[in-house]
């Protein structure tokens, strides 16, 4: 290794450094790539330096687990809880949070599915996971008027749609999903949105039309 490749002499990176290697490793080769000594060559850090930051690779796998839930759940379900006018306005909070990984990390999401296909623990972590997404858009509709029944078959169908677009790894443009959520929302909800509330939820996003 030369000089210039060098790490700084005593520099053990950082809690964030560590965890974004193993985030990368996680979604581009699955979980059994998430191993100390191969993220601390790619980090160019002794494996000892890891231990400063993490007890041991279990609790990094945890807080890997930790940021899969902030960057999928929590947005989520503060999406559904979000202030709307009317119901149309309250789905379109919902489904937009899946247009962007700033909101729902689809990437992570479908590595975390992986992973809990073998490890009984993850798999009860991400059934969980699954129960509150229902549950906080279960609990949307009912506020919008929906009987309970109705609401957990409308739940469900909008989770599993979503769920499904990430599984099948479907690629679309943002115009093309842009133009089925006026038809998503109405077979959610029953209602059509009507043109001003695209409008103002295109705005919303920053999209301005194809170049």
């Amino acid at each position: 290794m030369s000089e210039e490749t060098l790490p700084e002499r005593g520099w053990r990176g950082s809690p964030e450094i560590w965890l974004d290697a193993a985030y990368a490793a996680l979604v581009e080769k699955g979980v059994d790539a998430v191993k100390i000594m191969p993220l601390a060559s790619s980090l160019k850090l002794s494996r000892t330096s890891f231990y400063w930051f993490f007890k041991d690779r279990k609790q990094l796998l945890s807080a890997l687990l930790d940021r899969w839930e902030t960057s999928t759940t929590r947005h989520l379900v503060a999406a559904a809880g979000d202030y709307a006018a009317t119901e149309t306005e309250a789905m379109l909070n919902v489904i937009s949070t899946f247009l962007s990984d700033n909101s729902f990390d689809t990437r992570l999401e479908l590595a975390v599915r992986a992973w809990a296909q073998q490890d009984p623990a993850v798999l009860d972590r991400l059934q969980a996971a699954d129960a509150e997404r229902l549950a906080a858009l279960r609990e949307m509709l009912m506020r919008w008027g929906h009987d309970a029944v109705d609401a957990d078959v409308r739940a469900r169908t909008i989770y599993l749609v979503q769920v499904g677009y990430i599984s099948m790894r479907v690629e679309e443009s943002l115009e093309e999903r842009l133009a089925r959520f006026p038809h998503y929302v109405e077979i959610y909800t029953g209602q059509r949105p009507p043109e001003h509330e695209m409008a103002r939820f295109r705005a919303r996003i920053g999209y301005r039309g194809p170049a």
